[in-house]
This record gives structure tokens, sequence and C-alpha cells, in this order.
């Protein structure tokens, strides 16, 4: 049964509809079990996840996504491995739309940390239009695919180009979002900064874990803007991830800042742990932007203000992607239309 790009676009779009009008009853039903799965994902992280999605299944916002490709006319559907991360609720699912927008099947392995909310968005996009049902199966293991797109930690990412390196593949590694800071930010830019730091507890490779700063009262005008975050600490993992590292920084005399809910420390390498922001000083934008390129393939975004710093968003929009805006800056759909030539059948 033939499945055009209009008529995907527009279950979609039905999808988009129905998390935007979602009732609060049936919220909550859906925010316990996610909340139930992984503690991590609290209801209100639920909801901005949600809400996220709500913004770019949009009919239009999908149709001019797509309208910058080109969509061979064979028609053929490839078998794809999907490795889904779990570190932000739902983070795998733009994979997944690429995948069913291309046309593909998606061979899905869920992360143990997100095994709810994806099933959920995909049965409600099935009783949209039922016709994605073929397109999309669980699977444990993957194996005989015709491509792979997988994402996880540098670790991990060994053995997925050990076992997926000889087919078509993306394969992800870890990857964290920076702060630039010139000094002349106001109180109300670093609120939008903290909204990039402690969105999802710091687990998203859009989190800020590092600013790069030009003088110590930078610092302390940071810790003072984040006050307004300070309910993290309410968050038992949270909680005990802070303590963990105050504790070790105490115990080795490490210099650091703290404002009794999030550490500060200087560093040059760029992943912090939860609870830790690492800064680093930096001379002039030359000295800024060659300490930039050199970590290039480890930031997935850079944050400043009013995204003045070339390539940069705007403070508190690092959590908030569009369409275009793909994981390790790897075009997802083009990787999977040109597969239709790439890989025999």
């Amino acid at each position: 049964m033939n499945h055009s790009i209009k008529e995907k676009i527009a279950g979609f779009n039905a999808l988009g509809n129905f998390l935007k009008q979602l009732d609060e009853v049936a919220f909550e039903s859906i925010a316990f079990q996610v909340s139930n799965n992984n503690s991590w994902f609290t209801p209100a992280h639920t909801r901005i996840a949600l809400q996220g999605l709500g913004r770019f299944l949009d009919e239009k916002a999908l149709a001019d996504w797509v309208g910058g490709y080109s969509f061979p006319e064979d028609g053929s559907s490839l078998s794809i491995g999907l490795i889904m991360a779990g570190n932000v609720p739902a983070v795998g699912f733009h994979d997944l739309l690429c995948i069913l927008i291309a046309g593909h099947s998606a061979h899905v392995k869920l992360s143990s940390s997100d095994r709810v909310l994806i099933p959920w968005l995909l049965e409600k996009l099935i009783s949209f239009d039922p016709r994605f049902e073929r397109q999309v199966i669980w699977e444990e293991r993957l194996n005989g695919m015709d491509a792979y797109i997988a994402t996880g930690s540098d670790n991990s990412s060994r053995y997925f180009d050990y076992y997926f390196g000889k087919y078509p593949h993306i394969i992800r590694k870890n990857r964290t979002s920076v702060a630039v800071l010139d000094g002349q930010e106001t109180d109300e830019d670093l609120e939008k900064l903290a909204n990039d730091v402690f969105l999802h507890y710091g687990l998203g490779c859009r989190n800020v874990s590092k600013i790069y700063v030009k003088s110590e009262d930078q610092l302390q005008r940071v810790l003072k803007a984040a006050d307004k975050k300070s309910e993290v600490i309410n968050h038992h993992k949270y909680l005990n991830n802070y303590e963990y590292n105050k504790s070790i920084y105490l115990v080795n005399r490490e210099p650091h800042l703290d404002n009794g809910f999030l550490l500060l420390r200087e560093c040059v390498e760029l992943v912090s742990p939860i609870a830790v922001v690492f800064y680093e000083y930096y001379e002039n934008e030359d000295d800024l932007s060659k300490k930039l390129g050199e970590k290039a393939d480890k930031i997935q975004c850079v944050v400043s203000r009013q995204g003045r710093f070339p390539r940069s968003l705007p403070f508190g929009q690092a959590q908030f992607p569009g369409l275009t805006d793909y994981a390790d800056h790897i075009d997802t759909l083009q990787f999977l239309l040109t597969l239709k030539q790439a890989v025999p059948k």
C-alpha cells in the first residue's frame, strides 16, 4: 500500500496536535509510567519533552523540512537497525521520525532507561495512520540489517563500530554543550543559561556542562542566577551526585565554587559530572575560537548572549532543537535517503 510523504506528514501532524491538546489526566498517567521506569525522568521533564515534540510535529514545519530533500521514486524500503539513547525522555524519536519519513523499516532497540515514552508515542501515531505499524519492529538483537544508527557513549561506540562498521552507519559518541560569556550578560541572560545547565539534570548532550569566562566575577553571577533552579537538589539522585562530587573535591582539596546545589570547577575538559559545571578562562575571541575548534568534535551546541558568538544559540535555547538540528551535525535524513542507492537489495 503506497504511503505518500504528504500522508506521512499528516499522520505526524495529527500526533503533534494530540500532544498539544493532551489533557492532564492522560498526561499524568503516562508521566507516572515514565518516571516509574526511570526516576530521572520527572513529570516536569516529560512534559517539556512532549511540548518540544508537539512544536516540530507541525504540518508546515514538517513540509518545510522534507522540502529540502530529494526522495527517490522507486519506493524501495530497507531495514534500519536503530539503537536508541535513553538520557533524555524520547530522545530517540527524531531518528525514528527520519526513518519513517524516508520510507524504511525501523528495527528499534530501546534503551532500558526510556522504554515507555517511545512505544506510547508510536501507539498514538499508529492510531492516526495504521500504515506506520508495518514500518516499526521492536528488537532485542539487531542482526542482518541494511544499515544502522546507534547512539551511545565513547565506550559503546567502539562496540557498535566493531559489529556494525562494515554496514552503512551513523555511530554517535559522547557530546556535550558549552556556553560563552563575554561579561555583558544581563541577569535574565544568566537565568536562561541556568535552563541550559539544569534541564534534564544535565543528562543531555545539549546541556551546558562547561562555560568559558573572562573573569571570576562572572562565575559568581552564574551561581547567583542559578538560585532559581535550587529545587534540583530535592531529587535524590541529583543530591547523591552533588554530595559525592563535593566530597571528592574537599578530600582532594581541589579549588571549586559551591552554591549549595551546583559546583563550579576550573577544568580544560568538556564533560563534567552531574551537579558540576566546568569553567575555563579565555583571553579574546581568537583564543576562544582556537579552544573550541580543538574540541569541535565533542561539542553539540554553543550558547552565548543573543547568539552573538559565531554559530551559537541564544541562552535558553539549547534544549529546544528543530527538525534540522541533527545530533552530531550529521544529516540523518540525507543519510537514509542516499541508502537507496548505496545498499543493494
